[in-house]
């Protein structure tokens, strides 16, 4: 059997240049996921700065997830194609060169489009760093605990964006939450060019190029409605024209991806249950996540009139609950299976968007942090179980694009958070924000809810690996 990596096989690396492997990509990986969120609780700052409101808010964190979860799966298969350490130094350039961008824009749609870019670059890391960790580490055993640490500095860099940006706004000003990324991003590449050898993948798969462009598309309208929505009206000829859009645009995904022999999204995976399920979970999990770090970022600043450190540091529960919680996923998931940490999640976060229901300005400050511990408790049981549910019982050549389809329904969820949570509040005075958001602690309820269903069509640990449904032109190609 012959190796398509480019240098040395990655068994000849020693145990310390593998971690150090690790530690680059996983680097990386913190970049992609502060920056998904470290911007929220600088929104105020940034409108302030811009003269902007939260509308156009709204965009400075959506262009960038968008376009993120658009391009994961076509930049994972561009690395196996052209060569995993090129794309992923590719995606350090552009993400460092688009946020210098960020930090000097002079106004809010210079801002929009340098973050746009920035999601460009960050879809060429995530996907491609993981591939480059798990080249690097041939052994199961090491291999198994590097996946751990990896899932857990996911979880630590969605939680730990406001408490960044919180801490960095308040001593250097909003600008600071883009010029941070720029050393980390020169100090990534110098590690990348002296510790990352050259890979590929041992089976390409085509570009498919038709599916991508559909699929951007239909992210960027759907997003876009919920956006613009309550300032065109939900039922006026524009927001028609786009559900007409969107309808038309999904049907044109789905008729194009049963096709092609190698499709961007195996609509096939869908039959499966836990797969199906385990995708909408994802989506849910950040749905809550990013809805809760708004609504509440602008209820504590907007209402209480609290700084962005206070804001940031009201928030450190849950970081503190994600980074315990998700190596004790994992563990479960060796014990027990993906079901017992699922229930966790969803009970966790049902119970802290219950808790804020009836939130008001009055609210004591003790049931907000205990809100925000339970749900990144939540959170950070939430990552480990949901990826081993979409993948287990696949063969491995399936287990990648299951992957990456769930990162993917990850960011769509974000997005799509940030979109609903900014039309409830849109328009509403510092005194109207907390009672504009109970619908959206509703929201964050029901997703930690339906995280219960997930757990039920999971496969437990004991039982029989699911069986993978045929007929789908992409797995008779297999």
């Amino acid at each position: 059997m012959t190796s398509t990596s480019l240098t040395a096989p990655p068994s000849l690396l020693s145990a310390r240049r593998r971690w150090i492997v690790l530690a680059v990509c996983a680097l990386s990986m913190f970049l992609v996921g502060v920056d998904t969120t470290i911007v929220n609780v600088g929104l105020p700052a940034i409108g302030r700065g811009l003269g902007v409101g939260i509308r156009g808010l709204e965009w400075v964190v959506d262009a960038y997830t968008v376009v993120l979860a658009g391009l994961l799966i076509t930049s994972g298969a561009l690395a196996d194609r052209f060569g995993r350490r090129r794309v992923f130094r590719c995606g350090l350039i552009l993400f460092g060169l688009a946020s210098l961008a960020c930090a000097l824009a002079p106004s809010l749609g210079l801002l929009v489009a340098a973050r746009a870019v920035q999601g460009v670059g960050a879809s060429m890391l995530s996907p491609v760093a993981l591939a480059i960790v798990v080249n690097a580490m041939p052994d199961p055993r090491e291999r198994a605990r590097a996946i751990g640490v990896w899932a857990s500095v996911f979880g630590l860099s969605m939680a730990a964006g406001p408490v960044t940006g919180g801490a960095l706004i308040a001593a250097f000003g909003w600008r600071s939450v883009f010029w941070i990324n720029v050393p980390v991003v020169a100090i990534a590449l110098v590690l990348v060019a002296v510790f990352v050898q050259e890979s590929r993948g041992q089976r390409t798969r085509r570009l498919d190029l038709p599916g991508q462009v559909l699929l951007t598309v239909v992210l960027g309208l759907g997003v876009g409605v919920l956006i613009e929505g309550p300032r065109f009206g939900w039922t006026s000829p524009t927001a028609l024209a786009g559900y007409a859009l969107i309808v038309a645009g999904t049907a044109a995904f789905v008729r194009v991806e049963l096709g092609r022999n190698e499709p961007l999204v195996d609509l096939g995976l869908f039959r499966r249950p836990p797969f199906a399920t385990a995708v909408l979970g994802a989506t849910a999990v950040f749905v809550a996540l990013n809805m809760s770090l708004l609504l509440n970022t602008l209820h504590l600043q907007h209402t209480r009139g609290w700084t962005p450190l206070a804001t940031g540091a009201a928030f450190l529960p849950m970081a503190l609950g994600a980074t315990l919680c998700a190596p004790w996923s994992g563990s479960l998931i060796g014990r027990h299976g993906p079901r017992r940490p699922l229930m966790l999640a969803g009970g966790f976060t049902a119970t802290g968007g219950l808790s804020l229901l009836n939130l008001s300005a009055d609210t004591g400050v003790a049931q907000i942090l205990c809100a925000h511990l339970l749900i990144g408790v939540g959170f950070g049981f939430a990552n480990a179980p949901l990826t081993h549910t979409a993948v287990g019982g696949l063969p491995t050549s399936r287990a990648g694009v299951a992957g990456a389809i769930t990162s993917t329904a990850r960011q769509v969820g974000a997005a799509v958070g940030i979109a609903v949570a900014g039309g409830l509040v849109v328009g509403a005075g510092p005194a109207e924000i907390a009672a504009a958001s109970r619908p959206g602690w509703l929201l964050v309820t029901l997703c930690g809810l339906f995280l219960l269903v997930v757990a039920r069509a999971s496969q437990p640990t004991t039982g029989g690996a699911p069986s993978v449904p045929s007929g789908s032109r992409s797995e008779r190609q297999l």
